[in-house]
């Protein structure tokens, strides 16, 4: 039997916008496979305070890995129906892009799974 153990990026992270195409890395958002491990993106769940639509980028060792679009003041949950290895010493990190001077939080629950 193969034994997992869950691991999450949970939080409330304040976002000032830059514009999409220069997301910004969320401070304390962030996620390595340890060495000995493989982990797996199990689902997404986020909110958005701001008046205007974000986005959440996952990014696994600085590449672009997924993308979430969270409309204004809404919020999401995604459960991954497609769900790839996240390879040992990957480094996930969460950035946030939105319209210049918009500003708010973004509330993440994200869910991997070491195996």
């Amino acid at each position: 039997m193969i034994e997992s153990t869950p691991k999450f990026i949970q939080g409330i992270f304040p976002v000032t916008g830059k514009g999409f195409a220069k997301p910004v890395p969320l401070e304390n958002a962030a996620y390595v496979v340890p060495s000995d491990k493989r982990s797996q993106l199990i689902y997404f769940r986020a909110g958005n305070s701001t008046n205007e639509l974000v986005s959440v980028a996952l990014a696994r060792n600085g590449q672009p890995m997924r993308l979430f679009p969270i409309g204004a003041k809404a919020s999401v949950h995604v459960p991954l129906a497609v769900v790839e290895d996240l390879f040992p010493d990957s480094k996930i990190e969460v950035l946030v892009g939105a319209p210049e001077g918009a500003s708010g939080s973004v509330v993440l629950d994200i869910g991997f799974v070491e195996i």
